[in-house]
């Protein structure tokens, strides 16, 4: 079980496609002793097809399409039994396209097919993934509020139970799947914003957040989560906080700061929230009220927009979105979070994807990086 005892460290694989490519990485996290694999949960992706090019990705070949996903479920349950005993979960899911009690039949299948407990990461969703399919996006934190209690008494407990909300009423509905002997599976919830955050310390096992942060910023937000979970009755040193960080990895610090100039970089900075360019004294390009990646649906936006708009992305606005630099200076900036309270780290090497060999080169950093802040971590931590 993934605990906030010590530190843990994961990989994301994604969902798409091919299979093998998958595959792969979760056999590399599983010979590098990783401790948990992360699928995500898409309908569509962020790149507008049109800037989906050898210019934006190198693997952006023609004919490609960036909007391929495999269901997460489905590919949870191929990968439980090949992981060993890494933890495996999704990074994240929501309540609007699947009912929470459908939601909670999954992980607990999962439990059955896995040697670890599984994770269900949830979050309030994304407008990409609902309003282009036709599902409501309205008061998405509300109904996560809903869906959290109703997961949580699935994994619990049997026999008939109600529920009377404003989004779900429930009448002696049955659910008596229980979860693999020992396999319970977490609740994570990907917050942000207050009211996320007191959800997370009610309701949730573990925190996974993905905006950027500086560890002034984790260490506040996490006690905020610490602070909800006392209210209600729970201990708030049970709750395993994690974080998904992008990192920027260069052979040098120079070759760092020149990737972060790659219009990859420039377009994913472009996703960030309007709070971080205010925080450095500007207005986001697509609006001061744009938050993020929650907001953005890739087809509302002229290809001209958008590149008109990546053009106006400084490169200090780009190293504040990610964790960039040397390996050694990528693993002092994840000891940093872990001096603040972190304990599950997923890093996403965002430089893989300028080019093959800078690929192959981060992913190769990235892992000897993350064996080593857990190694350091935990012993740090053994001293205490």
């Amino acid at each position: 079980m993934i605990t906030p005892d010590q530190v843990s460290i994961g990989i994301g694989v994604g969902t798409q496609p091919p299979v093998r490519r998958i595959a792969l990485m979760a056999r590399a996290a599983r010979s590098f002793n990783f401790d948990a694999v992360w699928t995500v949960d898409h309908f569509q992706g962020w790149f507008p097809q049109e800037l989906w090019n050898r210019d934006m990705a190198w693997m952006a070949g023609p004919g490609s399409t960036p909007h391929a996903y495999f269901d997460y479920q489905s590919l949870v349950g191929y990968l439980a039994p090949r992981v060993g005993t890494m933890h495996i979960g999704v990074g994240v899911t929501e309540n609007l396209r699947r009912h929470p009690v459908l939601l909670a039949q999954t992980a607990m299948t999962w439990s059955h097919l896995a040697k670890a407990a599984p994770i269900l990461g949830i979050g309030a969703g994304e407008r990409e993934n609902t309003v282009p399919y036709g599902i409501g996006f309205e008061r998405p934190v509300s109904r996560l509020a809903e869906a959290l209690p109703i997961i949580r008494r699935c994994f619990e407990a049997r026999g008939p139970f109600d529920f009377s909300g404003e989004f779900f009423a429930l009448d002696k509905a049955m659910m008596d799947l229980s979860p693999a002997p020992g396999k319970r599976p977490q609740i994570w919830v990907a917050a942000h914003g207050p009211r996320m955050l007191r959800l997370t310390g009610q309701h949730g096992d573990g925190w996974y957040p993905t905006f950027p942060m500086k560890p002034s910023e984790y260490a506040e937000s996490l006690a905020a989560i610490r602070a909800s979970a006392r209210s209600h009755g729970r201990d708030p040193d049970r709750i395993v906080p994690a974080n998904q960080v992008l990192a920027v990895i260069g052979r040098t610090e120079k070759e760092a700061r020149k990737h972060l100039d790659a219009k990859v970089m420039r377009f994913l900075t472009l996703l960030a929230p309007a709070s971080l360019w205010e925080s450095n004294g500007l207005q986001h390009p697509l609006g001061s009220g744009f938050r993020g990646l929650v907001d953005f649906i890739p087809s509302d936006y002229p290809v001209a927009q958008i590149e008109a708009a990546m053009a106006r992305v400084p490169t200090d606005v780009v190293a504040e979105n990610v964790l960039w630099g040397t390996p050694d200076m990528i693993r002092e900036g994840l000891e940093s979070l872990v001096d603040v309270g972190m304990r599950h780290i997923v890093v996403g090497p965002a430089s893989a994807a300028i080019s093959r060999r800078d690929a192959a080169y981060s992913v190769r950093a990235l892992f000897s990086i993350l064996r080593r802040v857990r190694r350091s971590a935990n012993a740090r931590l053994g001293d205490k």
